[in-house]
């Protein structure tokens, strides 16, 4: 009865909300593109990315010095290097969490895409006066880059009707997976044609047109759009209005900390977030020292594992929706199901990446598995919070951010260190860790994950005498 209040559902596709998923699938992929490309020029920035027994010369040959300088960066000052975006990153998460309801949104996002832009367009000079220059900048650049990616969620509590949240959040997400895709793809090219600093210079003029795209077409709340048809507006609001609004409750701190099931949620996260950092941070340098490819090779290699992870992201969406409309699966059983596909796969290939690989285009093919079977997570243990404790969903995502980072923010570090301290042996070393922290997490899951909503996170009713 309820849905025939609602007026008619205005066009998907023609609609201002869906253009603004849009834009931000494209700020999503710009932030992502000046992360990740880092990961890539630094083979052609350093003049060893791997210890002098892998190391190829072929790397470096024919670069020209003037338009591809080149430093005598050590492996753990490259892991401190690619990993200072995550120190970033993890410092803004709670005061964002804090802010975005209280500032616009339009501000708040407009200025750190900016800001994540111009640091991009600083590090080539930066790198010029020192490793711990370039540092500041990526710290910087962290900090706006984890501004825009959790700030963003509090646009479609105004934006987006509720039946329709799926499709507009997995729209604009996708363009985390896209981006470094779109990086590596042309970054080799790049680097080989015009030299390593045009790749920061080119994604970070992108951002800033974004970003100046971003103060003219957002707006925080649709019915102060001036363009918005008054049909569109009265469906997005009366869609809004329809939904069950109660108080505003106190978080229950410390049901939380007993729940088990919350704790699976964060630990699985944790792996999750490491793994893919890991992979998504280290897949040039491993292709570099073990494959021994130039640049433009290498960006073609690592790019194969984020057009796979977009195919395997839209894969098990519509694969766990068909499970759950079909009555096929219980809500535990598909978050069960895909948490052990996107944590239990990327550890078999893994093993296979180094076991079995005898060949180049064995190497290739378990490397981009083992990276784009993570994506299957999507579907479970990262949207587990929402069937579990929807009222305090937006906390919890920002918490097991915040966890998941720290797993970002070691891993990348750790790799580098141990890449440094142990060449012969390290890519063993990182991948069993990997591997061990995944099957943990995964068995702690397995035992301790629920798909109902929990007793701490259910309205409290009062009764009035």
């Amino acid at each position: 009865m309820e849905n025939q209040c609602l007026p008619k559902k205005v066009p998907g596709f023609c609609s201002f909300r869906y253009g603004l998923a849009i834009l931000l699938h494209f700020c999503n992929i710009a932030i992502m593109a000046q992360r990740v490309c880092l990961n890539l020029t630094m083979v052609a920035m350093v003049n060893n990315t791997g210890s002098p027994h892998l190391f190829n010369e072929s790397v470096v040959e024919m670069l020209d010095n003037v338009k591809n300088p080149v430093y005598s960066w050590s492996p753990d000052i490259q892991g401190l290097i690619l990993s200072s975006v995550f120190f970033g990153m993890v410092v803004v998460q709670a005061p964002v969490g804090y802010l975005s309801g209280i500032y616009p949104m339009k501000r708040i996002i407009g200025s750190s895409l900016f800001l994540s832009s111009l640091m991009s367009l600083l590090i080539p000079p930066a790198a010029q006066v020192g490793a711990a220059l370039v540092i500041v900048c990526r710290v910087l650049q962290g900090i706006a880059q984890g501004t825009v990616s959790t700030g963003q969620h509090e646009i479609w509590v105004k934006w987006a009707p509720p039946l329709e949240r799926g499709r507009l959040t997995s729209m604009t997400l996708s363009g985390f997976v896209m981006g470094p895709f779109i990086v590596l793809l042309v970054s080799g090219f790049i680097c080989d044609l015009l030299g390593w600093p045009m790749v920061f210079y080119i994604f970070g003029i992108v951002g800033c047109v974004l970003s100046l795209s971003w103060f003219f077409l957002f707006f925080d709340d649709p019915k102060d759009h001036p363009y918005m048809s008054s049909s569109e507006k009265d469906y997005i609001i009366s869609s809004l209005m329809q939904q069950a609004s109660s108080g505003r409750q106190s978080l229950p701190i410390k049901a939380m900390l007993k729940s088990l099931p919350l704790w699976a949620i964060i630990l699985n996260s944790f792996a999750f977030i490491w793994s893919n950092s890991l992979l998504v941070t280290y897949t040039p340098t491993f292709i570099s020292t073990v494959l021994h490819v130039n640049v433009r090779e290498n960006g073609l290699l690592s790019s194969l594992p984020y057009l796979l992870a977009y195919i395997c992201g839209i894969l098990a969406g519509q694969m766990s929706d068909f499970f759950l409309t079909r009555k096929i699966f219980s809500i535990v059983t598909v978050r069960k199901l895909f948490t052990t596909l996107g944590s239990f796969c990327p550890v078999i290939f893994i093993m296979c990446l180094l076991y079995l690989s005898y060949n180049f285009y064995s190497t290739v093919i378990f490397l981009t598995l083992a990276n784009s079977t993570l994506s299957f997570s999507y579907c479970g243990q990262l949207i587990n919070a929402l069937d579990i404790a929807p009222r305090y969903y937006g906390f919890l995502k920002a918490v097991t951010a915040l966890i998941g980072m720290f797993g970002g923010l070691i891993s990348s570090t750790l790799a580098g260190l141990i890449l440094n301290q142990d060449p012969e042996y390290a890519w063993h070393k990182i991948f069993f860790l990997m591997a061990g922290i995944n099957v943990t997490c995964l068995v702690f899951y397995f035992l301790f994950a629920k798909g109902e909503i929990q007793d701490w996170a259910k309205e409290i009713k009062t009764t009035r005498l």
